[in-house]
């Protein structure tokens, strides 16, 4: 299946950040973050902790992680992470000469930050307000992922008590068999189990991660996991179509058998994929936003939903916008981003690689917390272009106006082929803001594919994924 217009295949790759980290590159020099964060805002920041360990590595994951690190090793990230977050922080502090360092939001990820045990969350917790203080410990909204198996009392107990305002449980299906087929090894007890504990602990906001395009899904089976979901009345679900990636446990069970979606094939971003795997994916993806608008729901984005009602920012909350104001990334695998430089350490996805760079990050000399090794430098032909990205992949558009105060010109004329989206149907134009119609938020992972710059494609193709 094509999407019209010339966007191609409608799951050409979720373009969850622009642009995405297999286009960075070693930086030769590595320039001093001191350097990097000079002239920059830093008065409403984004603190991102990625803890890379999980009881099992799913089938569909392409994340940074490690299954079941050996005896120890959590302990010594965990010191790692604790002098990481010193040099960045004071780092910043001389880049903000004299100015407020301040944190809008703060979340820790994975992983499964809730592999660590009871003790060693609070350590993490401890990392948090040494860098972020009030602000990031208790001030802002603070967001921690979970599993199933490992959303204990105890753990989910120290989450709220030092300041969690959202756990996001990634259950993809409350069906075994489905959860099975896709690489997840769960029983729906153990996940009922889960968020009676998360419920009972009182962490303000629960989202739920589920997954669509599942091999032996079908449009009844969805249903059930969606009201099965519904019942337990999360303030955000997220739906997510199952991408087959390279180097996954999906990727190769799918290069050695036809038995999964896509004949066999392993597909990059770009590549075509199975025109019948895709129409699934669409019809069950307008089943699920179906269902989820008529429970409540507003949709956010293409993969976000939240629930009408729940809780909501106050007046005094930071306002932090992704377009505007950078992120601070500690540990192995999290990346950063200033006005112009997205930095991070190396990444890869296959378990060799991954394994011998978080070694690397283990043993290096504490001195390359103060440099940005790798990354990508954005002109202001890329600042426009991802400002557009991330605009109108949401439901609230790409407003004219913001824009203009951004850049001083208007996205249309920047990009031109925006209007192409207005000509066939996939946008709107309303009170000088460009909004994706519904046909063209269920394309959301084709038009981002299509806007991507040549120059940052090429670096993303080129590259051969560890």
């Amino acid at each position: 299946m094509t999407s019209g217009g010339g966007l191609g295949p409608p799951y050409a790759g979720y373009l969850y950040a622009y642009p995405h980290k297999s286009a960075y590159r070693p930086l030769l020099p590595a320039p001093p973050l001191a350097d990097v964060w000079r002239g920059e805002r830093t008065d409403a920041l984004f603190l991102y902790l990625h803890l890379p360990f999980c009881e099992t590595r799913c089938g569909f994951c392409n994340l940074f992680t490690r299954a079941l690190p050996p005896a120890g090793q959590v302990g010594a990230y965990l010191r790692r992470l604790r002098a990481q977050a010193r040099r960045v922080r004071d780092a910043l502090h001389v880049a903000a000469d004299g100015r407020a360092v301040t944190f809008a939001r703060a979340a820790v990820g994975g992983g499964t930050p809730t592999y660590l045990d009871a003790g060693q969350l609070s350590t993490v917790f401890d990392i948090v307000d040494d860098v972020g203080g009030d602000d990031a410990g208790g001030g802002v909204p603070l967001s921690v992922e979970t599993s199933p198996g490992t959303a204990t009392a105890d753990r989910l107990a120290v989450l709220v008590e030092r300041g969690t305002t959202r756990v996001s449980l990634g259950v993809q299906s409350f069906l075994d068999a489905e959860a099975h087929a896709a690489g997840r090894p769960q029983r729906r007890a153990d996940v009922e189990r889960a968020l009676d504990a998360i419920r009972a602990a009182g962490a303000p906001v629960l989202n739920l991660d589920l997954i669509y395009g599942i091999p032996g899904q079908t449009a009844a089976t969805w249903e059930r996991s969606l009201r099965a979901a519904l019942t337990w009345e999360p303030e955000e679900l997220y739906l997510y179509p199952l991408y087959v990636r390279p180097l996954t446990g999906l990727g190769r069970r799918a290069a050695a058998s036809s038995g999964l979606p896509g004949g066999g094939a392993v597909h990059r971003p770009g590549d075509e994929t199975d025109p019948a795997w895709d129409a699934q994916r669409l019809a069950l993806y307008r089943q699920a936003r179906d269902t989820l608008l008529g429970a409540g729901y507003r949709q956010e984005s293409m993969r976000m939903f939240r629930r009408t009602g729940g809780p909501e920012a106050g007046p005094d909350t930071p306002v932090y916008s992704c377009q505007d104001d950078g992120m601070v990334g500690l540990g192995c695998g999290a990346r950063s981003y200033t006005t112009h430089l997205h930095y991070s350490f190396d990444y890869a996805v296959g378990v060799g690689a991954v394994r011998r760079i978080i070694d690397e990050y283990l043993t290096a000399p504490a001195e390359i917390f103060d440099h940005a090794p790798v990354g990508y430098a954005l002109d202001d032909v890329e600042l426009r272009r991802r400002w557009v990205i991330k605009s109108l992949l949401r439901a609230e558009g790409l407003s004219d106006a913001t824009y203009a105060r951004r850049f001083g010109s208007l996205p249309a004329d920047d990009l031109p082929r925006l209007r192409r989206l207005v000509d066939n149907g996939y946008a709107t134009v309303d009170d000088h803001t460009l909004r994706l119609t519904p046909d063209g938020l269920e394309l959301s992972d084709a038009i981002g594919q299509w806007l991507v710059s040549e120059r940052v494609r090429e670096a993303m193709t080129t590259r051969t994924m560890r």
